[in-house]
């Protein structure tokens, strides 16, 4: 159960001052599919990002299960959003050189596990998303709604409380992003999905619930939610935990990438991997 309250968020810029977010409070269920809307400015991907840990609130709270983030160090953030939270993009961001399996496996690889355990999840995150035929294939030879759900896959290999799409379907044509929201609809009845988009039609369509922001406030929620003194706190754990990658983990994927990648600096690629191994 996520708590947004009295949130607020400024950007400066010299003398400058952006009022991002203003006095925003909004609280989500466990299960649904909300879609926040807005013109450009507006705030809401700054309040996307200040909910998966990607930017830090000025003043206010995120409450999580009933926790407070108030007093939140780097790692407890690090790990909330390793562990709590799956995040998709406009922008695929895979790995171009790397199999389809080995882009969802990836942050699992860096978190530790071991090759049968993140390989077994990769392949049902693969399933869930209607593409583990096509897990050998590379980034370059699918299309690109194919590669929006391997990165929705990828979101969903930790099996996170709260999945968070930034415009997923900004560079999609229509019938593509069709596809696309009924996966995450789909992804929505066991978890939190909050997604960012500009296309009021296709979110009313498909999210259950629409916020609107203009200014950095919330001007509409169209099935809003409290938490009452009344009603219990979820009873999901908490996720937080360490992330590390495992030294051989470290080499392989480091090989792996020398391979593939055989006009880059072998020097380079060599100490960029064991660099990963200080994420402990």
């Amino acid at each position: 159960m996520l708590q947004i309250q009295n949130i607020n968020k400024e950007y400066k810029t010299g003398e400058l001052v952006q009022k991002a977010l203003d006095q925003v409070t909004v609280g989500f269920r466990d299960s649904e599919f909300v879609a926040v809307l807005g013109p450009s400015g507006s705030g809401k991907t700054t309040l996307l990002n200040i909910i998966g840990g990607l930017d830090r609130y000025d003043s206010g709270d995120i409450k999580i299960n009933g926790t407070s983030t108030k007093k939140y160090k780097d790692r407890d953030w690090d790990s909330y959003r390793n562990y709590s939270i799956g995040f998709v993009f406009q922008s695929y961001n895979l790995i171009p050189h790397q199999s389809i399996l080995a882009n969802v496996e990836l942050s699992l690889t860096i978190a530790g596990m071991s090759r049968k355990q993140r390989r077994d999840k990769a392949k049902r995150a693969l399933e869930e998303v209607g593409l583990l035929d096509q897990r050998h294939k590379k980034p370059n030879q699918m299309s690109g709604g194919q590669m929006q759900r391997v990165a929705i896959a990828r979101a969903l290999v930790n099996d996170p409380d709260i999945l968070l799409a930034d415009e997923p379907t900004g560079a999609l044509d229509s019938e593509t992003s069709v596809q696309v929201l009924e996966l995450l609809k789909k992804v929505a009845s066991n978890r939190l999905v909050i997604m960012v988009t500009h296309n009021e039609q296709l979110a009313g369509s498909y999210a259950t619930r629409t916020i609107k922001l203009l200014d950095g406030k919330i001007t509409a929620d169209s099935d809003p939610y409290e938490l009452t003194d009344k009603e219990p706190v979820s009873a999901k754990q908490s996720k937080l935990a360490k992330v590390s990658m495992s030294f051989f983990s470290s080499i392989s994927l480091s090989f792996n990438n020398l391979w593939t990648k055989k006009g880059r600096t072998i020097l380079t690629a060599f100490a960029s991997s064991i660099g990963i191994i200080g994420i402990t």
